[in-house]
């Protein structure tokens, strides 16, 4: 069997499918081209861990496109040393990206299974610094805020006040809002106490943010 050249598949996904549609930031772009995508994805999908499209990991999850990886990341407006709190780890790809640029990242999931499983594969890429926690994602991570910046990788019915009132002043969150199917990407700052600016950013489509600050399991 002829043997894949990931590198050259992932520095074409970043050039065709990231760049190519305006994603700009350096340090975006040298995350998403040094993560291994396909060690995200289960064996039998890496012939197409790097197209642009989602793909399945278990429990009804995905990872996101890598368009839209690229995308959140860049609107969070990142700095060395930020410190990042991600709501859904899911397979671990979005926690790799984050953490080749930041550092230290702090990750929330609900589904046990899919911990496991994005902690192993962390470890193994060199992403240790990633800290992955099984609970409710939509109450943020009190004990370790505030943050500069937060991001939500599943749909929401409305901005969550937990997690907005998790980030320090000036922090950005990033995240999708609107009913189970369809959603506008969101980018929340915080300008102040009580004060918080809101902007449109991209029609997009997640799976739904799940918990006591987003919808019901099972809901419509």
């Amino acid at each position: 069997m002829k043997l894949v050249d990931f590198s050259i598949a992932r520095r074409r996904m970043v050039d065709r499918e990231v760049v190519a549609r305006g994603v700009k930031d350096p340090a975006v772009l040298e995350a998403m081209r040094k993560v291994p995508r396909h060690l995200f994805v289960e064996e039998a999908l890496w012939g197409q861990a790097y197209s642009d499209f989602s793909l399945p990991i278990g429990c009804k999850q995905t990872i996101s496109q890598p368009y839209i990886v690229g995308f959140m990341t860049e609107a969070l407006r990142l700095q060395p040393g930020d410190r990042v709190l991600e709501i859904g780890t899911g397979s671990g790809y979005q926690a790799a990206v984050l953490a080749h640029i930041v550092g230290r990242v702090y990750s929330v999931e609900r589904h046990p299974e899919l911990a496991r499983r994005a902690r192993r594969v962390l470890d193994s890429v060199g992403c240790s610094s990633v800290n992955i926690k099984v609970s409710d994602g939509t109450t943020g991570w009190p004990d370790q805020a505030p943050f500069d910046a937060i991001i939500t990788t599943a749909g929401a019915p409305a901005v969550p006040e937990d997690l907005c009132g998790q980030l320090c002043p000036g922090g950005r969150l990033v995240i999708p809002v609107g009913d189970r199917r369809n959603q506008v990407l969101v980018r929340v700052t915080r300008e102040g106490e009580g004060r918080f600016r809101e902007e449109r950013l991209l029609d997009c489509r997640f799976v739904p943010l799940i918990g006591r600050c987003g919808w019901s399991e099972g809901g419509e």
